[in-house]
């Protein structure tokens, strides 16, 4: 299954590498089941509008794998967060993400991603959350969006939204539940000695 996650110039760095890490980690302890040479359960790569370097909030330089146009068909899309107002004004980043909206099995957006995935308008309709510094920024942005403060993540079937930040590796596992079962969620957790919050 395909995994990708978009990075871009001021991306949350946790809000990137929890959900990377959280599905590389179950690739890998899906994999010690499996026998040699089998493909690893989740390929997980990064993607950007350009092939370009961005730099994350706190600094770190990121290469993209892929881009917008030349990524492989996506099972699960990862929107994080971060200063996104930049990213709000860009019609192709909103236009991918209302294909993903359509075409991915499931779209996830971690703290203030949840922003862009409003201004993509696929959350019209749906219950959604972000970090709690940004809920009335998603209420302006989308008024008539239902908005739930206090929630680690909220699941509206194809489209879930976290929380702020450590929130996003919550919401990870249980989209690993969700896409290979709750055996994986449990021991991926485990591997990463995380005390999973497992209720929304």
């Amino acid at each position: 299954m395909n995994v990708g996650i978009l990075i871009f110039d001021e991306v949350e760095l946790l809000d990137m590498a929890g959900p990377y890490e959280v599905f590389t980690t179950a690739a890998r302890v899906h994999g010690r089941s499996q026998p040699a040479g089998t493909p690893p359960l989740f390929n997980v790569f990064t993607l950007a509008r350009s092939a370009a370097p961005v730099q994350a909030r706190a600094g770190l330089r990121l290469q993209p794998d892929c881009t917008l146009d030349d990524h492989p068909p996506l099972d699960c899309a990862i929107v994080p967060g971060g200063v996104v107002d930049a990213e709000l004004g860009q019609a192709a980043l909103m236009d991918w993400i209302a294909a993903q909206a359509g075409s991915a099995r499931l779209l996830a957006s971690v703290c203030t991603g949840a922003l862009l995935l409003a201004q993509a308008g696929v959350l019209d309709g749906l219950e959604a959350t972000t970090h709690w510094e940004d809920v009335e920024a998603l209420r302006a942005l989308r008024p008539g969006l239902r908005v739930l403060e206090g929630r680690r993540w909220v699941d509206a079937g194809r489209i879930v939204s976290s929380a702020g930040i450590s929130a996003g590796i919550d919401m990870s596992l249980h989209l690993v539940e969700r896409l290979q079962g709750r055996e994986l969620a449990l021991r991926t957790a485990r591997q990463m000695e995380f005390d999973w919050t497992e209720a929304a």
